[in-house]
């Protein structure tokens, strides 16, 4: 991985020389060698802070919200998950494709940093891919300016491996369902990272952060993290990119994309395959009408 360093280095070096952006978001090494978190980078001096390795694993398309009113270019290096989630973003008007320059970075896939604890550098390569990327079939960016690398070979994972955990719970009788739940929002903070890392989560004002009407309580109790998971789950029914970064950076270990993967499964179900964030031409099946929907719910 060290050639894409080197050639991710160079290419942000030019665009700030030249003044062609304002900011170059990519990754850096963090405090320890298992952390590869993102990094802005304003001057050409600074470009050796980049780095592409196995830990490169944050999705950094969310990122362009920050700076969609800024005068100037924004350039950023983005996997395939990111480049779906720059897909998303422009179908949802968030942001303006003149306004930035996407560089892709063929992804092998990443490995998870909390997986990483307690072991010496020198075991990084015994460590499994992240389990979010361990069933991923768009390692290459879907969306580019320029591409850096070779692409690389796409998995192939079918619906029964994709849709693993999502089969296991359907087998669950209702208050079985109900009670593993029940147990998981127990356990939410409703510290909002999950939503906050989304893509998908773009609105300009949450209506969970509205004060009125109040549509969530400040109390953190079971009813109220239910009614936020599942809100938030059809927030993003359709347009979830499976980058399975609202589950990576749960604090409490909670399987939120086990609730996405049942929605894209029964939508897949009921209008026919469909992968979020692909095709900028593709509607989401829930965010348009046909004559032909089905109506059984009727």
């Amino acid at each position: 991985m060290m050639d894409l360093t080197q050639k991710m280095r160079d290419k942000a070096r030019e665009l700030l020389e030249k003044e062609e952006v304002k900011y170059v978001i990519g990754w850096e090494k963090g405090t320890f060698w298992y952390q590869s978190p993102p990094v802005f980078i304003s001057r050409p001096e600074d470009v050796d802070k980049l780095v592409w390795d196995q830990f490169c694993i944050n999705n950094l398309s969310k990122y362009l919200l920050d700076f969609k009113h800024l005068e100037g270019k924004i350039a950023l290096f983005v996997k395939g998950c990111d480049s779906r989630g720059i897909n998303r973003l422009l179908q949802d008007q968030q942001v303006q494709r003149d306004a930035f320059i996407v560089i892709g970075v063929p992804c092998p896939g990443m490995k998870d940093p909390e997986k990483a604890k307690g072991l010496s550098e020198d075991k990084a390569d015994q460590l499994q891919l992240a389990e979010k990327c361990a069933t991923c079939t768009t390692p290459n960016p879907v969306i580019y300016d320029e591409l850096l690398g070779d692409e690389v070979a796409a998995a192939q994972v079918d619906d029964v491996e994709r849709f693993a955990r999502v089969n296991e719970l359907e087998q669950k009788d209702p208050d079985e369902k109900y009670d593993f739940w029940k147990r998981q929002y127990d356990k939410c903070i409703r510290c909002f990272a999950c939503r906050n890392v989304c893509p998908a989560c773009n609105c300009r004002e949450c209506v969970f952060d509205q004060a009125e009407p109040e549509w969530l309580g400040k109390r953190v109790v079971s009813s109220e993290n239910q009614f936020f998971a599942l809100t938030r789950a059809m927030h993003v029914a359709g347009r979830c990119i499976e980058c399975g970064e609202c589950e990576r950076v749960c604090p409490m270990g909670i399987p939120i994309m086990s609730l996405n993967r049942k929605i894209i499964k029964d939508i897949n179900n009921l209008f026919g395959s469909y992968d979020a964030g692909m095709n900028l031409e593709d509607q989401p099946p829930l965010g348009k009408y046909d004559v032909n929907d089905p109506e059984e719910f009727m």
